[in-house]
């Protein structure tokens, strides 16, 4: 049952940190583009 626990623990913070290596790698940014949009002020 130790060995178990252990397993897991384990898998965790192996899979913990590969997603801190996944996010930091620059997959999960989004693209960016310019929105220019025109805005009214004060129509009354």
């Amino acid at each position: 049952m130790g060995r178990l626990i252990r397993l897991v623990l384990i898998l965790g913070v192996l899979g913990a940190i590969a997603l801190v290596v996944y996010a930091y790698s620059g997959y999960l940014q989004p693209e960016q583009t310019s929105v220019t949009r025109p805005v009214e002020l004060n129509v009354d």
